[in-house]
């Protein structure tokens, strides 16, 4: 499949069984039902998919259930996150043969590396596979970020194709935009950015309180690439409180307790994640519900 890099991805979640093991039925059932409501790619085992919390064995196991349910309606991209180049090239060969369209490839994780050697993590990981690549760039979580020294490396790489960009200063759009042109595709990967990050020039975003509220989601950039800016202002700003969540430090334990607030997944996390509880869980539940009362009417999809 070639990738129409734009749109909607979720950072869909991973289902877990009260016992912890992964149930792949819940997972297919929740990704299913994104597509259904219009999402136009899939990132598996991202950050709210709780990669880092899996082995290599259940990452390859769930990619493959999600590339199955899928069935071709639209593109597959898995994270890659991992320790090291040897582990990182290992899961995305994996990938590969398990029929993702696409990889979203992280720094590596723990140690903070050099860009000569945040290069070279990208550039042994790009030649192992024939997938297109997505880097992601999230400072603030992981600590590295993937600067234009970095990207200068990587230019003559023909299948790292984008970026999603999460650092929480939008000036990293226009910055790369000068340096690069069109070299690389960028996406919004901070909710609570987004709108901002599509006026200026990023192609789609990367979400995780999709999950909760796909149509309105799909809404906001379909009205924002038809020009209905007032529509997008509107979607984001109802969506605002929400989107917040996405840059704290729990964003998986509240994106999935807003997941199934309204019905659509469970809220089980992997230890060392934990459920939230008191305060933070009423408030979480407070907005979600309140989100659900206010939800805007929709121009393609009306909401329930």
């Amino acid at each position: 499949m070639n990738i129409d890099w734009q749109g909607v991805f979720p950072a869909v979640t991973t289902q877990f069984r009260e016992d912890m093991s992964i149930d792949l039925a819940e997972t297919q059932r929740v990704v299913d039902e994104l597509i259904k409501d219009g999402v136009t790619g899939i990132i598996a085992l991202g950050t709210v998919g709780e990669n880092n919390s899996l082995t290599i064995e259940e990452k390859v196991e769930t990619l493959t259930a999600i590339v199955e349910i899928v069935a071709g309606r639209v593109p597959v991209i898995t994270g890659v996150s991992e320790y090291d180049a040897r582990r990182a090239i290992q899961y995305a060969q994996a990938a590969e043969k398990a029929g993702a369209n696409g990889l979203m490839v992280l720094p590596p994780m723990v140690y903070v590396p050099q860009p000569n050697e945040m290069a070279e993590h990208f550039r042994a990981i790009a030649s192992s596979v024939s997938l297109p690549i997505m880097l992601y760039n999230n400072p603030p979580a992981y600590r590295s970020s993937i600067g234009s020294d970095v990207l200068d490396e990587l230019a003559g790489v023909e299948n790292i194709v984008a970026i999603k960009e999460s650092a929480p200063d939008t000036r990293r759009f226009t910055d790369l935009q000068r340096e690069f042109g069109e070299r690389f595709v960028l996406f919004a990967g901070l909710d609570d950015v987004a709108l901002e990050g599509l006026h200026l020039g990023a192609r789609g975003w990367v979400s995780g309180l999709t999950n909760a509220f796909p149509r309105e989601s799909v809404e906001l950039v379909a009205a924002f690439q038809r020009g209905d800016h007032q529509v997008a202002l509107d979607i984001y700003r109802w969506f605002m409180p929400l989107l917040h969540l996405d840059a704290d430090h729990d964003l998986v334990q509240s994106i999935k307790l807003a997941e199934q607030v309204m019905g659509r997944g469970s809220e089980r996390v992997r230890p060392p994640r934990l459920p939230l509880v008191g305060k933070r869980r009423e408030q979480v539940i407070a907005m979600v519900e309140d989100a659900a009362k206010t939800r805007p009417s929709l121009k393609t999809n009306k909401a329930a």
